[in-house]
C-alpha cells in the first residue's frame, strides 16, 4: 500500500512536470507566431529599402529618405521586440515589479520628462494640474513607463498645438490619475479591447503603433494592485484615461 501510494505520487508528479513544459513550449511558441507576425511588415521594408540603396541610381536626397526609412523601421523592430520581452517577463513573473507607497509627484514628473521631446514636435502641451504630493502604493520605474505609454498615445493620436492635461484626484480608497488628450477619440464599443495585447483602435490604421503600450500599462498596474479605465474627454472629444493606485491608508487591507 506504501509502495503504491509513492508510485502514485511520482506518477503525479511526472504528469505535473509534462503539464508545466507543454504550457511553457505553447507559451514560447505563441510569443514566437506573435513576433513573426508583428516583424514581418517592417522587416520586408528593410529589405525594400536596403535592396534599393544598393542598386544605386538614386539622386541623394533619395538615398538619404531610404537610408531615415529604413532606419525607422529597424527601430520599430528593436522597441517591438523589447516591448514584448517586457511582457512576457512580466507575465511570468520573471522581473519584480518592487511596489511601495512612493511619492507619485516624482513618477508624473519622469513620465512627463519621457515624452518631452514627441510633445514638443507636434507643438502639445502637457499640462499637469497642481496637487498635493502624496504616497501611492507603486514602483516608481515601472509606474512611469504604465503613465509614459498612455501619454506617447495621447501625443501620437492628438493635433498640433493641443493640450493633454494630467490630474491628481485623491479618492477614499485609490487615487486617480487622469491623462486626458483632445485627440480622435475612442469608440465605447472598443474600450474593452484596447487593454488587449496588439490591439489596435478602428480609427488607428494609419498611425505607427503596434498595440502593446495599453497592454503592458494595465499589465503593470495589476502587477501593483492598481487598475486604469477610460472615458470621453470633458469637451466631448478626446480621451480621459484615469490611472487608479491605493492609497497609504488602505495598508492593513493588504
Amino acid at each position: 500500500s506504501r509502495l503504491s501510494h509513492q508510485l502514485g505520487l511520482i506518477l503525479d508528479r511526472a504528469a505535473f512536470a509534462r503539464q508545466q513544459a507543454d504550457l511553457e513550449r505553447d507559451q514560447v511558441s505563441g510569443l514566437l507566431s506573435d513576433l513573426s507576425h508583428q516583424l514581418k511588415t517592417p522587416l520586408a521594408n528593410v529589405v525594400m529599402y536596403t535592396e534599393l540603396l544598393e542598386a544605386g541610381g538614386l539622386t541623394r536626397e533619395e538615398e538619404r529618405a531610404f537610408l531615415e526609412e529604413a532606419g525607422r523601421q529597424a527601430r520599430k523592430m528593436q522597441w517591438l521586440m523589447k516591448a514584448m520581452l517586457k511582457a512576457s517577463r512580466l507575465e511570468h513573473g520573471l522581473v519584480a515589479v518592487r511596489a511601495g507607497y512612493c511619492e507619485i509627484k516624482e513618477t508624473i514628473g519622469r513620465a512627463v520628462t519621457a515624452v518631452y521631446a514627441q510633445a514638443a514636435d507636434k507643438r502639445i502641451t502637457i499640462q499637469v494640474e497642481a496637487f498635493s504630493g502624496c504616497l501611492l502604493y507603486h514602483d516608481p520605474v515601472w509606474t512611469a513607463e504604465a503613465l509614459g505609454n498612455i501619454l506617447e498615445n495621447g501625443v501620437k493620436y492628438s493635433p498640433e498645438g493641443s493640450v493633454i492635461t494630467v490630474r491628481v484626484k485623491p479618492l477614499e480608497i485609490y487615487t486617480g490619475i487622469e491623462i486626458e488628450d483632445q485627440g480622435m477619440g475612442i469608440d465605447p464599443g472598443e474600450y474593452n479591447d484596447i487593454f488587449k495585447r496588439f490591439y489596435r483602435g478602428a480609427a488607428s490604421p494609419g498611425q505607427e503603433g503596434n498595440g502593446l503600450g495599453l497592454y503592458l500599462t494595465q499589465l503593470i498596474l495589476n502587477k501593483e494592485k492598481g487598475y486604469v479605465t477610460v472615458r470621453p474627454g470633458r469637451a466631448g472629444c478626446g480621451s480621459c484615461f484615469t490611472v487608479f493606485l491605493l492609497n497609504q491608508v488602505t495598508e492593513s487591507f493588504g
